[in-house]
């Protein structure tokens, strides 16, 4: 039987049946085409961008009679829209390799058959990339030479969270097919956290901005990633965050 988990709670827990699954506004690459007098074809002026996919899933709700429908739809309602601000983990049955981030867009529309059946879709907001498994887990480099590889498995450019380690001032770059990222760190305690996704250092909850200098975050092209760091860095612990369409 298929399911879908968001946010820790699966949906067979909330009695959820899936009957299918949609994926609509499939990403793609955001595109300009400027025409010029006198010149075939069309200049590509890209965005840079993805926009959000949305994933539906028809799903029904099983129930006796209409204050059990009732019962089990407010539960159903109570668990989707909890913290509809922010992005969570999305995964199902269908594709076991994967996960998406993902926030609830959706408004419950349910039939009522005989009392019997609540039948409605539950729409998500997704993240154009999906995330690998194995990206997920971290990976420490203790070598700051650049002799030890991370190769991106995928075609497609991830954006790491790395855990910056060691005591006062260092400088890491991060090398690939993309070019070069050098940051300058200072005044490191312990470590840093660099989130090239959020676009933010920090450690816990304390704000690092400040203490890290670049011109960009640094991200992981396909192939090849070569870190070098130096001074008072020891060591890193970098979670790759793989992803694909």
């Amino acid at each position: 039987m298929n399911s879908f988990t968001y946010n820790g709670v699966s949906s067979l827990d909330m009695g959820l049946r899936i009957e299918s699954k949609n994926v609509f506004s499939a990403p793609q690459y955001e595109v300009r085409f400027q025409s010029i007098p006198g010149r075939d074809g069309d200049l590509i002026l890209p965005n840079g961008r993805y926009p959000n996919a949305q994933v539906t899933y028809s799903v029904f709700l099983p129930a006796k009679t209409l204050p059990e429908l009732q019962r089990k739809l407010t539960a159903v309602k109570a668990w989707l829209f909890t913290e509809p601000d922010r992005y969570h983990e999305l995964r199902d049955t269908y594709d076991t390799e994967t996960f998406r981030r993902a926030v609830v867009n959706t408004q419950l529309d349910v039939e009522d058959q005989l009392n019997r059946i609540g039948i409605f879709t539950v729409s998500f907001s997704c993240l154009p990339h999906k995330y690998l498994d194995s990206g997920q887990a971290a990976v420490d480099i203790t070598s700051g030479g650049g002799t030890e590889v991370m190769t991106n498995p995928t075609v497609f450019t991830s954006k790491p969270l790395i855990r910056v380690n060691g005591s006062g001032d260092g400088v890491l770059s991060v090398i690939n097919a993309d070019g070069i990222v050098r940051m300058e760190f200072a005044d490191i305690s312990s470590y840093i956290d660099v989130d090239s996704e959020q676009m933010n250092c920090f450690k816990g909850a304390a704000s690092m901005n400040d203490s890290v200098t670049a011109d960009r975050f640094p991200s992981l092209a396909p192939g090849e990633n070569h870190f070098v760091f130096s001074g008072g860095i020891t060591s890193l612990s970098v979670k790759p965050r793989w992803v694909t369409l």
